[in-house]
């Protein structure tokens, strides 16, 4: 694919962290025309795998959003137009009604099973070729990297 007669001016480092964000949102792109097939948005498909792999498919909209790095206001909306289209509950929780919690309702989870095929054929088309001890590396750095810039 031809750019003309651009040519990058970019230290390796910055390199390196714009191929991460290529490959980032070359996966967001195809796996949001996934979840669009489902009703669903790519955050909104990330609310309902944390909830699937939360105790009893519920967890409070706090412990979400900080899993989903999406602040609390975003949260709040996003989780209004799931329950309105019957993917997950907004409830009390029971001892601090303080607390939202949100839990994924059958349909939430069906629509999971019915994603995961065409999802997982898309991401094994990506790096499904890469030995497992590459993957396990890059995974491994990406961690270092995330602990090393934690809270900045």
């Amino acid at each position: 694919m031809s750019h003309g007669n651009y040519r990058s001016n970019l230290s390796l480092d910055e390199k390196v962290l714009m191929g991460i964000v290529r490959v980032s949102e070359l996966f967001k792109k195809k796996a949001s025309e996934i979840f669009k097939n489902y009703g669903l948005t790519f955050a909104q498909y990330n609310v309902l795998r944390v909830l699937s792999s939360s105790d009893s498919g519920a967890n409070t909209v706090t412990n979400v959003s900080r899993i989903m790095l999406v602040t609390g206001a975003n949260m709040t909306g996003i989780s209004k137009r799931m329950e309105r289209d019957g993917f997950l509950l907004r409830k009390r929780h029971p001892t601090d009604e303080r607390v939202t919690l949100l839990e994924i309702t059958p349909k939430g989870r069906q629509a999971l099973q019915n994603i995961m095929p065409e999802k997982e054929n898309f991401i094994a088309a990506l790096v499904g070729d890469l030995p497992e001890a590459e993957k396990d590396k890059i995974l491994e750095v990406l961690r270092q990297l995330i602990r090393k810039n934690q809270g900045q």
